[in-house]
């Protein structure tokens, strides 16, 4: 392992992105001509997930204000599936600790474990929605545009899913992830159509991030133009989407997994891993060993995804909370992911651990590996020295120090920034 040196790099991905984003916002919600869809004095709900978006307190305060320009009442829920146990104070917690609050967006936020059935797709997949939302006059449903971790098709993480699954709470999150991961982005659009169809949805908010999670895109649609909005939007993501360096390692080195940085903890996207029976795994990128040392603190203890991963540490398994994460992965239906891996006391040994097993007498000289803060941020990274030499000559790397062995201080790995 001493043998091993890492040398920094930095990637360089394209970089569009919105600097006005209240006024962006409302420029946005005028061109949709948004006030002539309500009345004065009527209730509008604005959803807000569970995910970190960058800027979301900006957008939902943006959000709110065009709500009362056009002289209604404008009020946040928490849309977001199972999320936080699936219990209200759990949403609420989840919203506070992403600044989503009465006092950083000057309205109420209301969270609830209650929904009601709203009616069924042609394939007989019942649609619910947060009871708070339903009594209000009308919904703008807001959220982040991106690829999803466990499956594909014209929709994937955004609008269409936040109404499914995010409005659908516990119940409409069951329903859906019942359904066949190759009928999911279809079956997503049968329930926003239901929604839409129902004359409740007012506007869609639509945000894109590019690879250094800035916001890249706003975008409003009107509720007959939301599917079209997304699949356009959803095509920019992907081209934005950060991605590493290369497509085969012999390990990864993850130094913190969380919900706030995806769904499932690492984002399969960009770790080469779905790990769901009956879906096969991506041909690249093909990553042999994944080592994850830590769990954010704003996952609250869910660790859904560290069943992605080969190794980990005693520290982050003793952070999980095994009813949350185990609700998580029971409600998807995607158990494989709450799944431990080797779990090792502390970070030095996960990493020899998987080290021995990729080279058992010790001759690591060969291997070629990665090591990153998480699958979010990818512009900065650490890549074994002969995997940098490759790289070097590419016009999108940027070399950036010399070559350096890991250094561990009583177990736990220490980088500069």
């Amino acid at each position: 392992m001493n043998r091993l040196r890492f040398v920094k790099i930095r990637q360089i991905f394209p970089r569009p992105v919105v600097h006005d984003i209240r006024d962006r916002v409302l420029r946005e919600m005028e061109r949709i001509n948004f006030r002539k869809r309500i009345k004065p004095g009527q209730r509008v709900a604005i959803t807000a997930g569970s995910r970190g978006i960058k800027n979301i307190t900006i957008i939902l305060k943006a959000v709110v204000e065009a709500v009362r320009m056009a002289e209604a009442e404008p009020f946040v829920i928490g849309a977001m599936g199972s999320h936080g146990g699936g219990t209200a104070r759990g949403q609420e917690e989840i919203l506070t600790s992403l600044g989503i609050t009465r006092e950083t967006l000057g309205c109420p936020v209301l969270t609830s474990a209650e929904a009601v059935e709203i009616g069924q797709t042609p394939g007989g997949i019942k649609a619910f929605c947060d009871v708070n939302a339903w009594d209000a006059d009308g919904i703008i449903v807001c959220n982040r545009i991106k690829p999803h971790t466990s499956f594909h098709g014209p929709v994937e993480s955004g609008l269409m899913k936040m109404m499914a699954v995010g409005l659908g709470k516990v119940k409409g999150a069951s329903f859906i992830h019942r359904v066949s991961p190759m009928e999911i982005s279809t079956t997503l659009i049968d329930i926003g159509e239901i929604f839409i169809r129902s004359g409740k949805i007012l506007a869609g908010v639509g945000v894109v991030e590019n690879s250094y999670d800035d916001t890249a895109i706003i975008e409003a649609a009107a509720p007959e133009e939301i599917l079209d909005m997304e699949r356009r939007l959803l095509a920019e993501a992907y081209r934005l989407m950060p991605r590493l360096p290369v497509d085969r390692l012999d390990f990864l080195i993850v130094r913190e997994m969380g919900k706030n940085i995806s769904g499932t903890g690492m984002d399969t996207n960009v770790i080469g891993r779905i790990r769901m029976v009956g879906v096969p795994e991506p041909a690249s990128p093909l990553i042999t060993r994944i080592v994850v040392l830590d769990l954010t603190g704003a996952s609250h203890g869910n660790a859904t995804g560290i069943g992605l991963a080969d190794f980990t540490t005693r520290r982050l398994v003793d952070k999980m909370d095994r009813q949350k994460t185990y609700l998580n992965c029971i409600t998807s239906g995607n158990v494989q992911r709450a799944m431990l891996p080797m779990v090792m006391p502390d970070d030095r040994a996960a990493v020899e651990a998987a080290m021995e097993s990729l080279a058992p007498r010790g001759a690591v000289d060969h291997l070629q590996g990665a090591l990153i803060k998480n699958t979010l941020e990818l512009e900065y990274l650490w890549v074994t020295e002969n995997l940098a030499g490759k790289l070097s000559q590419r016009t999108d790397i940027e070399v950036l120090g010399p070559a350096s062995p890991l250094v561990f201080r009583d177990g736990t790995l220490v980088l500069e920034a």
